[in-house]
């Protein structure tokens, strides 16, 4: 097929544009332009923040035809070599398929040619914790001494399965989950050069479906293009990848917080008639109640729970309308409702009765407001407020 996805379209072709790995990309570019780049990396982290696409930048770095250094021109035959996956010098090897020793003698057999068009030849395994024991431990001398001209890059999303003899061996670094904001800006960078509107309703969604891959994050906006064109907004969205939408959210919490029990009902009527899946609504419901609960008690919330301007504000509105230990009980019968929901064969049921129960639990009063009381009553006995039966 023609068509390229843009997750591979878009993939960083400098370091400055890999997205939400400051700490990792800083350190390889001091390291390459002070020439003390490690003979063998480790690159840990989830799936879809950059790894691969790192390592093949510190390829793209090592192996310019034109500039030195840490930025690649991504001009040359080697760059474009390196991207397109196509250079002898650049080898990528899947140890999901290559886990045995047998794979790793015949890689340690072409460690004494020396490079042909570059100057390293680098070699990224990817999933290297799925290679056998064997393997591993035949890996570890050319770890620890390879030849001059050769860098390993080992990359896993599993890194407590990868021995500690190969820890040791290599410098690590650590890829982290990449923040909702960040998802959510270069989203709407590649939308805008695509020349796709998206709302931030649908922003929001697809940032958060990404839930800290920015890979996955592309994916899910290559979908929603294709089913929707170029407008996008948050409903289509929700529909499209069976997500639940913002709005469904705050409606619950809004009958939560008025008791309306019966119109929590109508709510999960209405959802499983659409076909949605009532286990992912009750774990966003989760997740909307601990965001009241974190702007109950955070000053500075917005930092880190990754909403849009327009949903934070919402949800600061909404969270007046409870107090922090009804919001800890609600957390508490819905998270014991959506671990029984897993198990049950009739999580529908499950779930409404639990949402009957969170209606009808009113405002808990704090042990402030019980001594208060306390007193205030102490005071009205004490000062005859109260007519006291007589014998």
């Amino acid at each position: 097929m023609s068509y390229q996805v843009l997750a591979r379209r878009w993939r960083p072709r400098t370091f400055d544009q890999v997205v939400g790995q400051e700490p990792v990309t800083r350190t390889l570019c001091n390291a390459l332009r002070a020439r003390r780049l490690a003979h063998a990396l480790l690159f840990a982290g989830p799936r879809g923040v950059g790894k691969t696409t790192t390592a093949r930048l510190v390829a793209k770095a090592l192996n310019c035809e034109i500039r030195p250094g840490p930025d690649p021109c991504n001009a040359c035959p080697t760059c474009q070599e390196i991207a397109l996956g196509t250079s002898v010098d650049c080898i990528e090897i899947d140890a999901a398929t290559h886990t045995g020793v047998d794979h790793v003698r015949s890689l340690q057999e072409q460690l004494a040619y020396h490079p042909i068009r570059g100057k390293f030849k680098v070699y990224i395994v990817d999933e290297v914790h799925m290679l056998s024991a064997g393997a591993f431990n035949a890996l570890l001398k050319t770890l620890e001494e390879p030849p001059p001209n050769v860098l390993f890059v080992l990359a896993t999303t599993e890194p407590h399965k990868v021995p500690a003899t190969i820890h040791s061996r290599c410098q690590r670094h650590d890829f982290r989950k990449i923040g909702p904001d960040q998802i959510r800006g270069r989203l709407a960078e590649i939308a805008r050069a695509e020349g796709v509107r998206l709302d931030e309703d649908a922003l929001a969604l697809l940032a958060r479906a990404a839930d800290g891959s920015l890979r996955d994050g592309q994916s899910l906006l290559d979908q929603v293009i294709a089913y929707c064109g170029t407008e996008v907004g948050g409903q289509a969205v929700a529909e499209v990848l069976g997500l639940v939408a913002s709005e469904a959210l705050f409606t619950a919490a809004e009958a939560i917080a008025r008791g309306a029990a019966g119109r929590l009902l109508e709510l999960v009527e209405e959802m499983s008639s659409r076909g949605s899946d009532l286990r992912l609504f009750a774990g966003e419901l989760l997740g909307h109640l601990r965001n009241l609960l974190v702007v109950k008690v955070a000053g500075k919330a917005r930092q880190f729970l990754g909403l849009a301007p327009a949903d934070f504000e919402r949800t600061a509105a909404q969270a007046e309308a409870f107090t922090v230990p009804r919001l800890e009980v609600l957390l508490h019968l819905l998270g014991q409702a959506e671990a029984e929901m897993r198990r049950s064969g009739y999580p529908r049921f499950v779930l409404e009765a639990a949402l009957v129960r969170m209606a009808e639990i009113g405002a808990v009063a704090t042990l402030d407001d019980l001594l208060r009381r306390l007193a205030e009553l102490e005071g009205r006995l004490g000062g005859g407020g109260l007519g006291v039966p007589a014998p």
